[in-house]
């Protein structure tokens, strides 16, 4: 038999002594797809993130976030209802206080708009993971995330009142803390300060790789937090480094950080594969609001496939490593799972 010669036998086609390979054969029923499917999601991936707002009765739609809403307390209670029973294990919330003023004095007020929430959620819901977001940007009147002076947002003093914030979601019921500021020692200062209460067993994800995006404008008018004056890059990280995140990453681990978290997801799934084959830490991702913005609006244009794409997008990020996603798109997706 010549080189040009070909012998089939069985399945296998061999053209010469170069077998012919045909990858499509597991592909070509739903059965087999999913028995050989290398990446599962799960609705135990997802954690919902919630914004937190004054007044009763109060469930307004966030213009550029279709499907999301700034929601009274009352109405974040009927909301944990409905995510528990699509089985989605955890929400984050974000506050947005009543007042606002240059030291966000109501991120740390025992009375605070999230240490109500929490106290009726886990009233009302008591299975429900709380985990909260630990920022001073959404009550702060400049819209920063720290203490500003002059022209500089401080560090040492805002992780003062990070940690503070911090005890004072615990104290409330918070299962778990996230500070997102960024700052240099925050998870440092805020696990010294839940040791120091006897609130050893209380985890902290810590937002340790958080770049400076353009991803995030709709998230800042969810939760009212757009900065007056300035941008945010003097202490989250420049979109272009990748072996910094490596740094941030490792520091947060050293001070106590149990789950550290890359964001946003999709232009950094590098950088959430690099955490996760470095450190083999539980790694989240969050599948920020400027993602979930462009989906909706594509979906609602009739250019894209809304569900198609958003289930594409989370396997995604699963695939590149994320044990935990936070996205809006959470309800969406445990329905469609």
């Amino acid at each position: 038999m010549d080189n040009t010669e070909k012998l089939t036998i069985g399945s296998i086609t061999q053209t010469g002594t170069q077998p012919f390979k045909r990858l499509r054969r597991t592909r070509m029923t739903a059965t087999l797809r999913s028995m050989v499917r290398e990446t599962e999601l799960s609705k135990n991936d997802f954690i919902y993130p919630l914004f937190v707002c004054p007044g009763m009765k109060v469930k307004k739609e966030v213009s550029s976030m279709p499907g999301v809403y700034q929601m009274s307390v009352d109405e974040i209670v009927r909301e944990c209802v409905e995510v528990k029973s699509l089985d989605i294990p955890a929400v984050i919330l974000f506050g947005i206080p009543e007042h606002k003023d240059e030291v966000g004095s109501e991120a740390y007020d025992e009375l605070g708009i999230v240490q109500r929430a929490i106290h009726a959620i886990k009233k009302e819901v008591s299975e429900m993971f709380v985990i909260t977001d630990v920022c001073l940007c959404e009550y702060t009147s400049h819209g920063h995330c720290g203490i500003v002076r002059g022209n500089e947002i401080v560090n040492d003093e805002s992780i003062e009142l990070l940690a503070k914030e911090a005890l004072t979601h615990v104290q409330a019921g918070a299962d778990m803390v996230a500070p997102s500021d960024m700052f240099d020692g925050r998870v440092k200062a805020i696990r010294a300060i839940l040791d120091e209460n006897n609130f050893h067993n209380v985890p902290i994800m810590s937002y340790a790789a958080k770049y400076a995006s353009g991803f995030y404008g709709p998230f800042r008018e969810a939760a009212e937090s757009t900065p007056k004056f300035g941008d945010r890059r003097s202490h989250q990280m420049d979109p272009a480094n990748s072996n910094e995140a490596l740094r941030e990453v490792q520091t947060d681990i050293e001070e106590g950080a149990d789950i550290v978290m890359v964001k946003p997801a999709m232009p950094y799934l590098d950088i959430i594969r690099r955490v996760k084959d470095t450190f083999h830490m539980p790694t989240a991702a969050y599948n920020v609001s400027g993602e979930y913005s462009m989906v909706k609006a594509a979906g609602r244009l009739g250019w894209i496939d809304e569900q198609r794409v958003l289930m594409e997008m989370l396997t995604g990020i699963k695939r590149a490593g994320a044990d935990v996603i936070l996205t809006y798109f959470a309800k969406d997706a445990a329905k469609l799972l």
